[in-house]
């Protein structure tokens, strides 16, 4: 159980510090805002590929600390 918990803990921090890099990243793209400076779908699509990523993290730290705590049997 603690190596579960070691791994979902190393997995949220992996995704916290790698999609808001990745985020800035596709924001600057050429591709992200169309001529009038409005988000294009381009944008739209990694913005939710990302927040996904990023409440799956939060999800894997949460359970991460659980099953450190013993909370999860």
């Amino acid at each position: 159980m603690i190596l579960l918990a070691v791994l979902l803990l190393i997995n949220a921090v992996f995704n916290v510090l790698v999609w808001p890099t990745f985020y800035r990243r596709v924001a600057k793209d050429e591709r992200a805002h169309d001529m009038n400076g409005r988000a294009t779908r381009f944008l739209r699509v990694h913005a939710v590929l990302i927040g996904t990523a990023l409440l799956l993290a939060l999800l894997s730290a949460i359970f991460g600390v659980l099953a450190l705590a013993g909370a999860l049997g």
